[in-house]
């Protein structure tokens, strides 16, 4: 059993999922990705960061949304630390919930095309893809995606 709650970005379970996704980034896509996330976006209004404990109270993944537009909200910072066990799909549920709480029609998302895992992942979560957007705009190595929730 998961359990998904908000909780504090700068806290020492957060810190340690956020390092632990920036590695296996790089190595998936040779960069960390740390480059398009800044902390203080996750603690504005209309944003949420959240964290997954399992059974033992041990952090498993994390993830956030934050404010694109007044309709609009983007996930960032997903991460499951065991694939296959139901901590992503858990935890992308949870923040799709939260945004549809918080007022916004749609959630977007930016990954790379090498990341094959995540793009599966989003797309099999009923994600479709759609034009790059924000600070991906012109980046050929992007790949975004969207939702109506």
């Amino acid at each position: 059993m998961i359990h998904i709650a908000k909780a504090d970005p700068l806290s020492a379970d957060s810190h340690t999922l956020i390092e632990k996704l920036s590695a296996a980034l790089a190595g998936i896509t040779g960069s960390s990705g740390k480059n398009s996330f800044n902390i203080d976006d996750v603690q504005t209004d209309r944003a949420l960061w959240v964290l997954a404990h399992d059974e033992q109270g041990v952090a498993v993944g994390c993830g956030a949304i934050r404010p694109l537009s007044a309709e609009t909200a983007e996930l960032k910072r997903m991460f499951a630390l065991h694939a296959g066990k139901g901590i992503g799909s858990s935890l992308l549920r949870y923040l799709e919930q939260a945004a549809r709480e918080f007022g916004y029609r749609e959630m977007k998302l930016e990954t790379r095309r090498v990341n094959h895992p995540a793009v599966a992942f989003y797309q099999k979560q009923g994600y479709v893809q759609t034009e790059n957007y924000g600070v991906y705009v012109g980046r050929p190595e992007a790949v975004c995606f969207v939702k109506v929730l």
